[in-house]
């Protein structure tokens, strides 16, 4: 898939506060911190989603709208200790809505930190998942900050640990040195039918 443009064109803050949906769409999770602006701006390859130094920052569903016919979904970070209870909720709540409701959806990419193992609120994000009947691939980022000799084992260690809940695919990649970001498109180009 070749992204010849790109602009935010909703930021949605509460549930079905959407835009009419397109030929398709994808969406893109994971624990705040986890490098998400930073994964979508090197599959943008430009600086379009806003990168924050203050982990939990995004609070809103953002849809950038790719080559005038597909929405990249960036939905909310989870796991983030000082958000307060209230706000969980309101979080729970816009999320659900999306998932339940947004039939052009083609697949939700899962970003987990493949520096470190996989946290509980990942697994709690699968498991939500699975039982809504979401279909997710898993997205290891920052992957240019794990030594090569260790590489390896860090991919089979998160192979090992995801397996419990079934085969999945899990692409590593770095915003820094572009790794998997091609694979990536490809992905995304196959389920959006991009010809």
């Amino acid at each position: 898939m070749i992204i010849r443009d790109v602009e935010l064109v909703k930021v949605a803050r509460t549930p079905g506060d959407y835009p009419p949906s397109l030929k398709g769409e994808v969406a893109f999770v994971g624990r705040s911190n986890v490098g998400k602006s930073s994964l979508l701006n090197a599959l943008f390859n430009r600086k379009v989603a806003f990168v924050s130094k203050t982990p939990g920052k995004t609070r809103s569903i953002n849809f950038y709208l790719v080559n005038s016919k597909y929405y990249f979904v960036d939905l909310p970070g989870y796991g983030y200790a000082k958000v307060s209870k209230k706000e969980r909720m309101l979080w729970k709540r816009l999320v659900e809505d999306y998932f339940k409701n947004r039939w052009s959806l083609q697949m939700v990419f899962l970003l987990v930190d493949g520096r470190i193992p996989p946290q509980d609120s990942d697994f709690m994000m699968i498991e939500w998942m699975k039982s809504l009947n979401i279909p997710f691939t898993i997205v290891l980022t920052k992957m240019d900050k794990v030594k090569m000799s260790e590489r390896a084992k860090k991919l089979e260690e998160h192979r090992k640990v995801f397996s419990r809940y079934g085969e999945y695919t899990i692409i590593p990649t770095s915003s820094v040195t572009g790794e998997g970001i091609s694979e990536l498109l490809d992905l995304i180009s196959t389920l959006l039918k991009e010809n």
